[in-house]
C-alpha cells in the first residue's frame, strides 16, 4: 500500500502516511498536500475549576480544527488522561476525510481534555465542561465548529455544552452541538448510528463478495455503544454473533449470543465474561476466532503484524478508529481478506449528527424510521462510491476511501482558490 513500514505507529504518523499515499495516487499538487497535512487551527487551553473539596484543579484542553473547505468543522470531544495534541490532530484529519466520504457538508475537528473522568464527580465534570467551552467559545458555533460526544463524554456532556454556548449567546442554540438528549433537540437514532452504519457497510460488502449474511458468524471486539449496536444490527440481518468482548475479556458461543442479554449481564457484573452458556476467551482469541465477519470496535492497533496472519474472518469492518496497523493491512490484503476501513465503516455516527444539525436548523424532529432510512441511503451510497473507485483503481478499499475523501477536499480547495 505504499506505507513506510519502519515508521512508528503514532496516530499522526499513520494519518500523514495515509494522506501521502492518497496524494501520490491522486497526483495532488504539492502545495495542497502540504496544506492538508496540517490543521487550519489548533487551540490549547488551561482549564481551571474549583473542585468539590475546595481545591483548584488545573486541566489541559485542546481543540484542533483541520479543514472547513466543505463546511463547518465537526468532531467529538473526548475526556481521557493521555490525550496528546498529535493524537487529536490525527483524529481531526480523519474526520475531514470521513465527512467527505459520507458526502456531508462538514470539515474535520477533534477536541479533548486530559482528565480521568472517573475521578471527578458529576458536578466537577459539569464545571470542567462549561469552563472549557467558555475558553474556546469564539471558535465554536453552528456555522463554525459543532462538537459531538467521544470517549468518556455523552449526551449529558453535550447538553452542558449547548447550555453554556446558549447562555453566552443569550438565546437557545440547539444546533451548536450534536449528540444531545432528545429532550433538548437530539436526534432519534443517534446513539445506535455508528454501529448500525457499520452493518450497512457489511451488507454491501457481503453482496459484492457473494457472502450470505443470513446465518453468517460475526465476532465483535468491544461491547460499548458501537459494538453493542453493531451486534443488534447484525442479528437483524440474520447473522449470528458468536463472540463479543470488553476490556475484561471475551466470550464465545458457536450457537450465537443474545446481545441484549449479554448487555444486561455486563451491567450487573461489570464484565461480559461468565455469561451463561459461553466459554471465556481472551480479546486476542476473539480476533483469531473463525468467523465470517470480524468487527474491531475497541481500541487502535489491535490487528498487527503479530496476529494478522492468524485472522480467519472473510471480512473485517473497522468500527473503531485505527484498529489495524499498516503492516497488518498489507497482510490481510495479501490473504484476500476484505477490509472496510474506519473512515468508511464508522461514519454512521457523524452522518446522523449531520441529520441532527439539519433538524435543529429547521426546528424539525424526524422519526426513528426516517433517520434509519436516511442513514441506510447515505451509508450505502458512500460504500458504493468507495467500491466503484477501488474497482477502477484496482486497489483495496482503504486506498480508495482515502482517495475519495482527500480528493473531494482537494477539489473544493481548487475550486474556491486561496484568499487574498
Amino acid at each position: 500500500m505504499g506505507f513506510d513500514l519502519s515508521e512508528e505507529h503514532t496516530a499522526l504518523s499513520v494519518a500523514l502516511a495515509q494522506l501521502k499515499l492518497a496524494a501520490q495516487k491522486l497526483e495532488l499538487n504539492s502545495g495542497i498536500h502540504k496544506m492538508l497535512s496540517q490543521p487550519k487551527r489548533s487551540i490549547a487551553v488551561s482549564i481551571d475549576i474549583r473542585l468539590d473539596n475546595g481545591a483548584i484543579g488545573v486541566f489541559n484542553g485542546v481543540r484542533v480544527q483541520h479543514w472547513d473547505v466543505r463546511g463547518p468543522f465537526k468532531g467529538g470531544i473526548r475526556y481521557y488522561p493521555n490525550i496528546t495534541q498529535d493524537e487529536v490532530t490525527a483524529l481531526s484529519m480523519l474526520m475531514t476525510w470521513k465527512c467527505a466520504i459520507a458526502d456531508i457538508p462538514y470539515g474535520g475537528a477533534k477536541g479533548g481534555i486530559c482528565v480521568d473522568s472517573k475521578k471527578l464527580s458529576k458536578h466537577e465534570l459539569e464545571r470542567l465542561t462549561r469552563r472549557y467551552v467558555s475558553l474556546i467559545v469564539e471558535y465554536l458555533g453552528p456555522h463554525r465548529d459543532i462538537p459531538a460526544p467521544d470517549m468518556y463524554t455523552d449526551a449529558q456532556t453535550m447538553a452542558w455544552i449547548m447550555d453554556t454556548y446558549s447562555q453566552l449567546k443569550g438565546y437557545m442554540v440547539p444546533e451548536c452541538v450534536t449528540g444531545k438528549p432528545v429532550e433538548v433537540g437530539g436526534s432519534e437514532g443517534r446513539t445506535e448510528a455508528t454501529g448500525r452504519g457499520v452493518v450497512h457497510c457489511v451488507k454491501e460488502a457481503a453482496q459484492n463478495m457473494n457472502l450470505k449474511l443470513k446465518g453468517a458468524t460475526v465476532a465483535i471486539q468491544g461491547f460499548g455503544n458501537v459494538g453493542y449496536h453493531a451486534a443488534v444490527a447484525a442479528n437483524e440481518v440474520g447473522s449470528k454473533v458468536v463472540a463479543v468482548s470488553d476490556s475484561t475479556g471475551a466470550i464465545y458461543n458457536p450457537n450465537g449470543l443474545n446481545p441484549a442479554a449479554v448487555l444486561e449481564h455486563k451491567e450487573k457484573t461489570g464484565s461480559v465474561q461468565n455469561f451463561k452458556g459461553c466459554i471465556n476467551i481472551t480479546n486476542e482469541d476473539l480476533l483469531e476466532t473463525e468467523c465470517d465477519v470480524l468487527i474491531p470496535a475497541a481500541m487502535e492497533n489491535q490487528i498487527t503484524c503479530k496476529n494478522a496472519d492468524k485472522i480467519r474472518a472473510k471480512l473485517v469492518a473497522e468500527a473503531a478508529n485505527g484498529p489495524t496497523t499498516p503492516e497488518a493491512d498489507k497482510c490481510l490484503n495479501e490473504k484476500g481478506i476484505v477490509l472496510i476501513p474506519d473512515i468508511l465503516a464508522n461514519c454512521g455516527g457523524v452522518t446522523v449528527s449531520y441529520f441532527e444539525w439539519v433538524q435543529n436548523l429547521t426546528r424539525e424532529h424526524w422519526t426513528l424510521q426516517e433517520v434509519n432510512r436516511k442513514l441506510e441511503t447515505k451509508m450505502t451510497r458512500a460504500f458504493d462510491d468507495v467500491f466503484a473507485l477501488s474497482q477502477k483503481e484496482k486497489s483495496d478499499l482503504r486506498t480508495a476511501a482515502l482517495m475519495l475523501g482527500v480528493g473531494r477536499v482537494a477539489n473544493a480547495i481548487k475550486v474556491l482558490g486561496l484568499w487574498p
